[in-house]
């Protein structure tokens, strides 16, 4: 397959222009994608441009990654109710220098290769360009006209917010983006996701326009989940590439409680194996849906690509201590995001810290929060040895919780049998 085919059963194609298919058939093409740098990391909803861009390499033409470190001052208006805060150039930069670091990871910038990967900041051609300069010798040669006609633009002018000025000319400035690629660099191709397109055949245009050139685009669907919620989010928020934002295991977590609908899409657009493999993988998914096979999986391949095998094992090994003995230290060992992630969907109980502090005894512990029935039944299953506090079996009836039983000074985990029980000092 050539990559215009690999991305469409991949799912990963949506709008194209004439010619694009061909372009990339007949030469060695620059390509780029833009990167907003409204934080110093990018999160999953940013892996798609990332794959797009590997699969790119991988076919042997060039990718460019422009992080927006002007067009970040402005914000792109696209498809959102209303104007984003615009950020100053401290933190601006900070942004730009976290996104750098993180797709370095992902690309190959060996200088050595042809077709090796370049980051691009259009703060560096945009800082020298004065305002009229711009309107003067960019911005006579794209109509008001064309640019209201943008859908993009249509919904914010129909909305009760209007649209500033500020943001109607973001097209321009991104159009001009690919106009100064395609100058300096050969870059003949803009990809992005389906909400850019009308961004992206502006810069097409411009460069028709301009300098009589053509140049190519396409697209790729947001992804969206099966029910309708919005991919890449969950209870704590935002899913990170950065570990420091969100663990690797929270974001192996993610993965594995993948719907069986959205899975045998994601496994395709978010991972590198081929046609014939998913194929097969799906096909046993379906025959025992159970052993979630399609959800182990992609929780392993997306993991290892962003956080390695290091951090892949050590997720499994974080995700056996509900359901395996002998992980008390395992589980003292967990930071509070990743304790919070194991335990989530668990039954809870909340009690006062001054509670804990003055010390309770483990049956009525058992009974007040209804973890079990009665005292009676508290006392028994304590006797026959059944009950486990923080994976650590309870000796008898007279155990008391106190503050030395928090984890991370508010957690207490307790176990009977295959049932778990989280109460909160609060």
């Amino acid at each position: 397959m050539n990559l215009i085919e690999e991305l469409r059963w991949r799912g990963m194609l949506q709008d194209m222009m004439p010619g694009t298919e061909e372009q990339l058939q007949k030469e060695m093409t620059t390509a780029y994608i833009g990167f907003d740098p409204t934080a110093a990391s990018l999160h999953i909803g940013s892996l798609v441009p990332i794959l797009l861009l590997v699969h790119l390499q991988k076919a042997g033409h060039k990718p460019l990654a422009l992080v927006g470190g002007a067009t970040g001052m402005v914000g792109d208006p696209s498809f959102k109710a209303e104007e984003r805060k615009m950020l100053d150039d401290e933190t601006l930069q900070t942004n730009v220098a976290g996104i750098r670091k993180q797709l370095e990871r992902f690309l190959d910038f060996d200088p050595a290769k042809p077709n090796a990967a370049e980051m691009v900041n259009n703060y560096d051609w945009f800082q020298g360009i004065s305002f009229l300069d711009f309107i003067r010798d960019t911005g006579k040669h794209i109509t008001v006209n064309y640019m209201m006609s943008k859908d993009s633009v249509k919904k914010r002018l129909e909305g009760d917010n209007g649209m500033s000025f500020t943001e109607f000319t973001y097209q321009l400035i991104q159009g001009y983006d690919f106009y100064h690629l395609y100058t300096a660099k050969n870059c003949k191709l803009q990809m992005g996701g389906s909400d850019q397109w009308g961004n992206i055949v502006t810069g097409t245009e411009l460069i028709r326009r301009k300098v009589r050139g053509e140049a190519f685009a396409f697209t790729c669907p947001l992804i969206k989940k099966a029910d309708g919620t919005k991919f890449g989010k969950t209870e704590q928020g935002t899913v990170w590439l950065d570990p420091a934002r969100t663990s690797p295991y929270a974001f192996y977590q993610f993965w594995l409680r993948t719907t069986d609908v959205d899975a045998e899409s994601y496994i395709r657009i978010f991972t590198f194996m081929e046609q014939p493999e998913v194929d097969t993988l799906i096909a046993e998914h379906r025959q025992d849906p159970g052993k979630r096979l399609l959800q182990k999986r992609l929780a392993e391949e997306v993991t290892l690509f962003i956080h390695g095998k290091e951090n892949y094992d050590r997720a499994l090994e974080i995700s056996s201590v509900l359901f395996n003995k002998d992980t008390a230290s395992l589980l003292l060992s967990l930071n509070e995001e990743d304790l919070l992630t194991l335990t989530e969907g668990l039954p809870s109980w909340e009690i006062s810290k001054a509670d804990i502090a003055a010390g309770k005894d483990i049956v009525s512990l058992l009974a007040e929060s209804g973890f079990l029935p009665s005292k009676g039944e508290a006392r028994k299953m304590v006797q026959g040895g059944g009950i486990s506090v923080n994976k650590e079996k309870v000796p008898g009836v007279d155990f008391i919780i106190n503050t030395s039983s928090l984890l991370k000074d508010k957690y207490v985990l307790l176990q009977k049998g295959k049932n778990h029980f989280l109460v909160k000092a609060v």
